[in-house]
């Protein structure tokens, strides 16, 4: 039987759509999300749910991701953890959130458990740590909370910078009665007399201004190493099925760095992260003499890394972890650069080094109020 020679038409569409089909997977992986799940580690507060303290409560509050997203038709889901750091490592573990902005040690502890993860930029740097007591209490310093029962919320970033400060003091955890607690619980335990003391953030403020607590112990001005740092992070998977949204994700939460970084918006600010439920007065009190520039600074820089790696080696000694995990090849911050690029603020904020002091050349210069 003879068979008739296929035509160059017929030869040139069979290609085409055996090309077409070969393309289908990659298609697919190139289709946007349905929706941007962003996971945030605290309860929150306010309705809708939000939180304060970073630049990311901006976003949220002033609906930033939903206005940029809304033309493509992509949702924007935010989830509130009371569980914290460790829940929302449960929830990237089970994909249930694409995004997660949540505090160093945990997203340590998710890295070291084989969470695949980027970082993408900070997103609240230098938080301040308390210890706190109630009004009538003996205890005068951290030396006093020796065989006392204490709170503190284990698995967060403020559990290492517990340790810290109780080691400058000559004592660790087994010298207390530890009770993890979160920061709501510990609250209660604390005006309930539950608890002699408790370790904590800016929440404390607002009971010690209703006079049911007494701070008895502050990093604030100490040693940057003292401080607690929270970042926006990101799926691997879901980095590279859709690196477009997650640009247009860095771009927004940059823009509302920038915003949050600004002087003039202090009380503006303060007013956005008082919609959490803390009061602008806790506000006005963390962030007492210290500059928003740097607090608010999305930058990757010496002091930001330095820091990630000093919680790798504290969780490793303290076996939070059971191997070490590398950082410099965490951070991803080509986001980050081209965000920076595009809205023109490559010289927007101050670049410090290991210890926290700013880089030679930097143009910084601190603002006393």
């Amino acid at each position: 039987m003879h068979t008739p020679p296929t035509s160059p038409r017929r030869r040139a569409l069979a290609f085409l759509a055996a090309l077409a089909l070969a393309c289908l997977p990659a298609l697919a992986l190139a289709a946007p999300p349905q929706a941007i799940r962003i996971g945030v580690a605290t309860a929150g507060g306010g309705d809708p749910l939000t939180w304060g303290g970073s630049p990311g409560g901006v976003v949220r509050v002033n609906h930033l991701l939903e206005d940029e997203f809304k033309a493509s038709g992509i949702q924007v889901e935010w989830l509130f953890f009371k569980g914290a750091g460790p829940a929302v490592n449960e929830a990237l573990s089970n994909r249930q959130i694409d995004f997660a902005y949540q505090g160093d040690l945990p997203q340590v502890v998710g890295r070291a458990n084989g969470l695949k993860t980027k970082l993408l930029l900070p997103c609240g740097a230098r938080n301040n740590l308390y210890v706190v007591t109630p009004p009538h209490s003996d205890i005068k310093g951290i030396q006093d909370l020796k065989d006392r029962k204490v709170s503190i919320f284990r698995g967060t970033n403020g559990h290492l910078v517990a340790i810290k400060a109780l080691a400058a003091n000559g004592l660790t955890e087994r010298d207390l009665k530890v009770v993890n607690l979160d920061a709501g619980s510990a609250q209660a335990a604390l005006v309930s007399n539950g608890v002699d003391a408790a370790f904590g953030g800016y929440e404390w403020f607002k009971l010690r201004d209703q006079g049911l607590a007494k701070v008895i112990y502050t990093t604030q001005g100490q040693d940057p190493a003292l401080t607690r740092q929270a970042a926006l992070l990101v799926r691997e998977e879901f980095a590279k099925e859709h690196s477009a949204e997650v640009q247009r994700v860095v771009d927004v939460f940059v823009k509302a760095a920038d915003w949050s970084s600004d002087e003039k918006n202090r009380s503006a600010l303060f007013d956005i992260w008082a919609r959490s439920g803390t009061p602008v007065a806790s506000w006005a009190a963390e962030f007492d003499q210290q500059d928003l520039a740097v607090r608010n600074s999305p930058l990757v820089d010496a002091f930001i890394i330095a820091r990630y790696k000093a919680v790798v080696q504290d969780a490793l000694k303290l076996k939070l972890i059971r191997r070490e995990v590398s950082v410099d090849d965490w951070f991803d911050t080509r986001y980050l650069q081209a965000a920076l690029k595009k809205q023109g603020l490559e010289k927007r904020w101050p670049a410090f080094d290991a210890k926290g002091r700013p880089l030679p050349g930097s143009a910084f210069v601190a603002t006393v109020r």
